[in-house]
């Protein structure tokens, strides 16, 4: 059996440098006398059609759960949530943490046979920062304190002073103005992994044509019909290709929940999507109890509120609205999946996270109904003037579900009078980020185990912050933490932010979710166990008949 060495990166900066030893492989080990399909082909539904597969155009799960197929960044996100070594086989850092060097593996080749350079990750990552690239993450570098970004974000300075250079082919160096903690976690995300340059530049948007696609991942592009299917096929060129087992992989973009299980059941899918609607549920717990799959996942659903658009650019109103909602009856009665309430944004089982709920969470339900109605009753709303807005989401059933719920405990509780608006994922994503809403279904999920993975999306200058929401005193409270000298003191400092966001009512969370999936009995390597849920194919394999 091949060992994994496993170091988890720590601080304080008294460290002078931390190597880690690169893993022997990525991929699943099947289990001693597993027999194995002759045919390695598995279908997974991914929930709806990806916006793009230009990992500096997205900021969506769907299209993260097939871009980590297809490239790898300095690291790499284990089956059990820890960072690997990915491209990168080693890095250490200077003395203070602000200067951290990654040595490339020498196997890293793209498919089209050129290795994979440092320069690759010079050029990816100050295109990801580029103004004139638009990527919804683009404020990802920031979080991570990298020289010189927050100029370049605003345009005081240009991509090419990113503190990020390559001091040979095979070694990168990047230049921190803070010391991050975190940093080895977080350069896993999408928007870090390389992209070719003469691949982009070449074909422009069409570079993630099936025909045009050259990537670093274990897999390729090799079909895509918009609305049907995309399909990948094994990369011969990936260093780990040896050990890895499925050949073929169709990503469907199945909205329906209720579609998504008869066509597992008819054989079609070996994998479903990760929600399943209450009563198929049920069902599927009572008919095929061994393949349902339940798993803790670091998402958090929530209502996002335009804090700058009427009438929610009124405090009392968006407190009004978070009151009111009967979140308990969602997640245990409407789901009862296993979600849990939430009172906050960020998941109590993070890392480092533990947060104190707010004071209206120990309150009865009537009690935060009544100060929901004084609320906006203040606020100039009353039987006469009733609130109203619109809420949008993106289709599926299970949302559907949950936003007629919704908008019936609106009207019950306050009078609300709530109008559902249903648009296609892609079309909700960009009316989000242009701030054409009133109150918008969303969920956010974690980009690496640590409680800035969610905070940082609500900073004033964040690019993620679709919600509009500008507080100097979470900003501080964020900054300062990575200044703390240990996890206690950085947690106070989270706590502070998470208790800033609740004072302000910036959003409306309504639970921590779970991943819900259907799992053909012939797919080997699924554990249940990814607080990410990610879809990585290294980690399949299909058993032959018995």
């Amino acid at each position: 059996m091949k060992k994994k060495v496993m170091l988890k990166m720590m601080f304080p900066v008294s460290i002078i440098s931390l190597a880690l030893t690169s893993f022997l492989s990525h991929a699943v080990i099947p289990p001693e006398g597993t027999l194995l399909a002759k045919q390695q082909d598995i279908v997974i539904n991914n929930g709806t059609e990806v916006s793009s597969l230009d990992p500096h155009k997205v900021e969506g799960v769907p299209e993260s759960n097939i871009i980590l197929n297809l490239l790898e960044g300095l690291t790499y996100m284990g089956p059990n949530g820890e960072s690997m070594p990915g491209v990168a086989a080693k890095w250490e850092s200077s003395e203070d943490n602000k200067i951290w060097t990654f040595y490339l593996r020498d196997d890293a080749k793209w498919s089209d046979g050129t290795p994979v350079t440092a320069d690759d990750f010079v050029y990816s990552w100050r295109r990801l920062t580029d103004p004139q690239t638009g990527s919804p993450y683009a404020s990802y570098l920031e979080y991570a304190y990298v020289e010189n970004v927050a100029d370049i974000l605003t345009g005081k300075k240009s991509p090419e002073s990113l503190g990020v250079k390559a001091i040979d082919p095979h070694t990168l160096q990047v230049t921190l103005t803070q010391p991050v903690p975190y940093l080895v976690d977080m350069l896993n995300h999408t928007s870090l992994k390389p992209v070719k340059k003469e691949i982009v530049e070449k074909y422009g948007v069409n570079w993630t044509r099936p025909e045009n696609f050259v990537g670093n991942g274990a897999y390729l592009i090799d079909n895509w019909v918009v609305n049907e299917k995309i399909t990948l096929k094994r990369n011969p060129l990936y260093w780990d290709n040896k050990n890895t087992i499925i050949e073929r992989a169709t990503f469907l973009p199945i909205s329906s929940e209720t579609s998504d299980i008869n066509r597992y059941r008819s054989g079609e899918v070996q994998i479903t999507n990760s929600a399943i609607p209450p009563t198929l549920y049920r069902k599927m717990k009572q008919e095929q109890p061994e393949n349902l799959h339940v798993t803790p996942y670091l998402c958090t659903f929530f209502y996002e509120l335009n804090n700058k658009r009427p009438p929610f650019d009124d405090p009392r109103v968006r407190e009004a609205v978070k009151l009111s909602l009967d979140r308990e009856i969602i997640a245990e009665k409407i789901m009862g999946q296993g979600q849990i309430p939430a009172y906050s944004f960020t998941p109590p089982f993070i890392n480092n996270g533990k947060f104190k709920p707010p004071k209206w969470a120990g309150w009865t339900q009537q009690q935060r109904h009544e100060r929901a109605r004084e609320l906006l009753k203040e606020a100039g709303y009353d039987s006469q003037n009733p609130l109203s807005f619109t809420l949008l989401y993106n289709t599926s059933d299970q949302n559907k579900q949950q936003a007629i719920a919704a908008a019936s405990m609106w009207k019950k509780n306050i009078g609300a009078n709530v109008t559902l608006q249903n648009q296609e994922w892609k079309t909700t994503l960009e009316n989000r980020n242009q701030g054409n809403y009133q109150v918008a279904r969303a969920t956010w999920c974690a980009d690496y185990n640590e409680p800035t993975s969610f905070l940082n999306s609500f900073l004033s200058t964040s690019s993620l912050n679709t919600i509009l929401y500008e507080n100097s005193d979470y900003d501080a409270a964020l900054k300062n933490a990575l200044l703390a000298t240990d996890n206690e003191a950085r947690h106070q400092l989270y706590q502070r932010a998470e208790a800033l966001l609740d004072k302000d009512s910036a959003i409306v969370p309504v639970y921590y979710r779970v991943s819900v999936r259907m799992v053909s009995p012939k797919v080997g390597g699924f554990t249940g166990k990814d607080p990410f849920d990610y879809t990585d194919l290294k980690r399949y394999f299909i058993k032959a008949d018995k």
